[in-house]
């Protein structure tokens, strides 16, 4: 019963280190982007408020549009943008397919930066974003006008069974919760994008003032036409249009928003995860006790044999097996036994006893703040 104690103790270690593990790493899931494409392109213009080209000014992209880790930075005229010999405009190329927010990090010379980060599309095709540096000191009353307003978020439905996935194996889930705490109604259009995949069609949702709407992976499959259980994953994209019709309360384009006015809504996404395959319960675990009477396929070692050893392997109630069966399948998988080196051993079952346990349940939960984009 000791070395039993001394057994459970060590698979409840691993275990609570595998919840551990998971928790400190499942906000690092996300930064995986979409397929490749050759011909794709982000291209930058900095102009002044006379939309005159302005040169010198670098800029942060994030993810990284070139597949590689961490945030991307380019300045113009600098190695890596295709339009050198061009001030004010920063082509990157061989991009791939997804959503990027880009910031202005570094102003040119003599000129405020532009504190709006935008947000653009890259799918198959080249994408261009704008944006407009006035001489310091200079009022930017009319400038950067405020069009839509984006969340997005990362999701992960389904099960992972083998090593099939990004993910160790489990069953995931993901769960957004939008809340509206403005005083009136506001009008969102919502989508997928399936990584290495298409990106769904938008959907059109009305949240009166301070209510709340949620979205879950069943909605994320209704809406990609996949239904079953495999493992998907993508980003959900949250629009709040403000120029357009969907918006009457705000009328036009909305100029120099602070923080809290950006933030129009409270996005909320809730993951979890359980890495066994069913819900914690008890299980029944035998302790068969056996000794190794021969081998003659000499792959077991000599001191093996003939001394007494010990597995605990699961149960179920009314199941009928082969004991021995059981240990030498055990056997296989340790010493890389073929069905012919099996023939060759014999074993003799010692003992079985049985035991009552608790499987423990491996899960983790995140819960994330999404916070607000621009573009214009």
């Amino acid at each position: 019963m000791k070395k039993w104690g001394k057994i459970c103790f060590i698979i409840s270690i691993f275990a609570v280190g595998s919840v551990f593990y998971f928790i400190l790493n499942f906000n690092n899931f996300g930064t995986e982007n979409f397929a490749f494409a050759q011909s794709s392109s982000i291209t930058i213009i900095t102009l002044t408020n006379n939309s005159v080209l302005l040169g010198g000014a670098e800029y942060s992209i994030t993810p990284n549009p070139l597949g590689n880790s961490g945030t991307f930075t380019i300045k113009d005229n600098s190695a890596l943008d295709s339009e050198k010999d061009k001030d004010g405009i920063i082509t990157i190329t061989g991009v791939k397919n997804g959503n990027y927010t880009i910031s202005q990090i570094n102003a040119p010379t003599g000129y405020d930066a532009d504190k709006l980060s935008k947000i653009i599309q890259v799918k198959d095709s080249s994408a261009v974003s704008t944006f407009t540096n006035v001489l310091s000191g200079i009022s930017q009353v009319t400038s950067n006008p405020v069009n839509n307003i984006t969340y997005t978020a990362k999701f992960e439905c389904g099960s992972i069974y083998a090593d099939e996935g990004p993910l160790r194996p489990g069953h995931y889930d993901t769960d957004l919760s939008i809340f509206n705490k403005q005083n009136y109604q506001i009008s969102i259009l919502w989508n997928a994008v399936l990584n290495d995949g298409p990106s769904s069609n938008a959907i059109l949702k009305n949240l009166n003032s301070e209510t709340s709407t949620g979205l879950t992976c069943q909605d994320i499959r209704k809406l990609l036409g996949n239904n079953n259980e495999n493992f998907v994953e993508g980003f959900v994209i949250i629009n709040v249009p403000l120029d357009s019709t969907l918006q009457p309360e705000k009328g036009i384009t909305l100029q120099n928003l602070s923080g809290d006015q950006i933030n129009l809504l409270n996005v909320q996404v809730f993951y979890t995860a359980n890495a066994l395959p069913t819900l914690p319960h008890e299980v029944i675990v035998d302790k068969i006790s056996f000794y190794i009477i021969k081998d003659d396929s000499g792959k077991i070692p000599k001191e093996m044999i003939r001394k007494t050893l010990d597995i605990s392997i699961p149960s179920s109630l009314n199941e009928l097996s082969n004991t021995e069966t059981k240990v030498k399948n055990i056997l296989a998988q340790k010493y890389n036994l073929t069905d012919n080196d099996l023939g060759m051993i014999s074993v003799r079952i010692q003992n079985i006893s049985v035991g009552v346990g608790t499987l423990i349940d491996d899960h983790a939960i995140s819960l994330i703040t999404i916070q607000p984009q621009t573009s214009s």
